[in-house]
C-alpha cells in the first residue's frame, strides 16, 4: 500500500527520498524540525492523477498540521553527493490550507518530469523514471535564513561557511540577494564578517506564495547574525555531523528567536531554485487523444487507457514548455491557448486548442527539436515517457497499432 506518514515515521530512502529522510532522522535525534508529513512515491503519483482515495488519505494526514505549509520535493536519489536536483524540483511556500496542496504535489510531480530535470538525469546517469516523494511541513515565517556549510566548499578548509539575508532563505538559494558571508572555526571562534547587499527579503503573503519586500535602507548592509546567533549555528552544525556525518549543506531559520533546521544534505556543486509550473489534476479526454495520428487507430478502451496517463499542466505566457535540444520527456496536446514554434530562433507556426508536439519523444526519448512558448496562458495535458512505456510493453494489440501508425507516417515522408 502507498504510504503517508509523519516525517518521523519516514525511514526508507528507497520509497521516500533523501529529504524526507533526513528530516526524520532529524527529529528522532531531537534537532529542531518544523513538524510535517511525508509521501512516497507512489501515492504522489496517485495524487498527481488525481486519484480521490489517495486525496482523501492526505487530507486525513494533514489535519493538525499548522497552516501555512511548506510543499518540497524529496524525490530517490535527489541529493546525494554525487548529484544534486536543486535547480530542478520545484519547492512550493505558503500553501495556505490543506485543500491547496494537491495541486502543489502535482506541480512538484511536473518539475521531476520536465524537460529540464530528464536532461540532467540524463547527464548524472540515471536514466529510470524518477520517484517522487514528497515533504509537507509547517512553514515558519524567519527574521533571518540561509545556508551553512560544515566545510568551506570552496577551498576545503575546516571550518564553517554560513551565508545569510533577511526573511525566507530562498532569497539567498535563488540568488536573490548578496548574502551576508560568515567564516566560523570548528570551535566556534568567528573568523570572518563580510556584510552582503540584501535589498530584499521574501515573505509570505496572507494569501498564499510569497512577495519580495524591500528592505529598509539601514538593513540592507548590516549584519543579520550576531554572534550569538553564530554560535547556535556552530552547535548546529556539530550536532548535524554527529547524525548525518562530516560535509553537510544545511538549510536553516531563525523564526521567533528560535533556530530551526530545514533541510540537511551531502556538500554538492550543484544550488538553485525552479520557478514554478503551475498544474492542475485531470486526465485527457478521450476524444481529444483519439484526434491524435499516432492514436487514431485505437479503439475507445484502448484509447481511454492512453487518456488517464495524462496528467494537465499549465504554463504562463511566456513560459518555456520545450526547449530545442533539451532532453524530451513528455508529449503534450493543448486543452486551451496559443504555444508559438521556434526553430534556432526563427519563428515556425502557432499551436492552438486541439494541437499537439512531441509525440516521437514518446518513442526514441530524444532531444527537443524546436522551442515551444506559451503565447497565452496555456493549458495541457501531458504523457510522460515514463507512463506510456510501460503500457506499451504491456499492451501487444496497443502496441501494434501505434507501430502501424509510425510505418504509415514514415511512408508519407518518404513519398515527399
Amino acid at each position: 500500500m502507498t504510504s503517508i506518514g509523519t516525517l518521523e515515521e519516514a525511514r526508507e530512502e528507497s520509497s521516500y527520498g533523501a529529504k524526507a529522510i533526513g528530516l526524520g532522522e532529524a527529529l528522532r535525534a531531537g534537532l529542531p524540525v518544523p513538524p510535517g508529513i511525508a509521501l512516497d512515491g507512489p501515492v504522489v503519483d496517485d495524487i498527481a492523477a488525481g486519484e480521490p482515495e489517495a486525496v482523501r488519505r492526505l487530507t486525513d494526514a494533514l489535519a493538525g498540521l499548522p497552516t501555512p505549509l511548506a510543499v518540497r520535493s524529496s524525490c530517490v536519489g535527489e541529493d546525494s553527493a554525487q548529484a544534486s536536483f536543486a535547480g530542478q524540483h520545484v519547492t512550493l511556500l505558503n500553501v495556505r490550507s490543506a485543500d491547496d496542496v494537491p495541486g502543489a504535489i502535482q506541480e512538484i510531480w511536473w518539475s521531476a518530469n520536465s524537460d529540464s530535470a530528464i536532461t540532467y538525469r540524463q547527464r548524472v546517469g540515471l536514466v529510470s523514471r524518477p520517484s517522487v516523494g514528497v515533504v509537507v511541513q509547517s512553514l515558519l515565517d524567519p527574521d533571518v535564513a540561509g545556508v551553512m556549510f560544515t566545510r568551506n566548499p570552496v577551498t576545503g578548509a575546516d571550518e564553517r561557511v554560513i551565508e545569510a539575508s533577511w526573511g525566507l532563505g530562498e532569497a539567498v538559494v535563488a540568488g536573490r540577494v548578496i548574502p551576508d558571508s560568515y567564516r566560523v572555526s570548528r570551535t566556534g571562534e568567528v573568523l570572518d564578517v563580510v556584510p552582503g547587499l540584501k535589498k530584499i527579503a521574501i515573505r509570505p503573503t496572507s494569501v498564499g506564495g510569497t512577495v519580495d519586500e524591500e528592505v529598509a535602507s539601514e538593513l540592507v548592509e548590516r549584519p543579520c547574525l550576531d554572534n550569538a546567533q553564530l554560535a547556535q549555528l556552530a552547535a548546529l552544525a556539530v550536532e548535524c555531523e554527529r547524525v548525518y556525518g562530516d560535509g553537510r549543506d544545511i538549510e536553516w531559520a531563525f523564526a521567533s528567536g528560535t533556530l530551526y533546521l530545514l533541510q540537511c544534505r551531502a556538500v554538492t556543486r550543484a544550488a538553485g531554485v525552479v520557478v514554478p509550473q503551475q498544474a492542475v489534476p485531470d486526465a485527457a479526454p478521450v476524444e481529444m487523444v483519439s484526434r491524435v495520428p499516432l492514436f487514431a487507430d485505437l479503439d475507445e478502451a484502448e484509447a481511454e487507457r492512453i487518456a488517464r496517463a495524462f496528467k494537465k499542466r499549465r504554463f504562463a505566457a511566456g513560459e518555456t514548455v520545450t526547449k530545442e535540444g533539451a532532453g524530451a520527456a513528455a508529449f503534450f496536446i493543448i486543452e486551451s491557448g496559443v504555444a508559438a514554434v521556434t526553430v534556432k530562433g526563427e519563428p515556425r507556426r502557432s499551436l492552438e486548442a486541439g494541437d499537439y508536439f512531441g509525440e516521437i519523444a514518446l518513442i526514441d526519448e530524444g532531444a527537443r527539436s524546436a522551442t515551444v512558448t506559451a503565447a497565452t496562458d496555456l493549458v495541457c495535458h501531458g504523457l510522460t515517457v515514463w507512463d506510456f512505456r510501460p503500457l506499451v510493453q504491456q499492451n501487444s494489440v496497443i502496441a501494434w497499432k501505434l507501430l502501424q501508425a509510425l510505418a504509415r507516417r514514415l511512408r508519407a515522408e518518404m513519398d515527399r
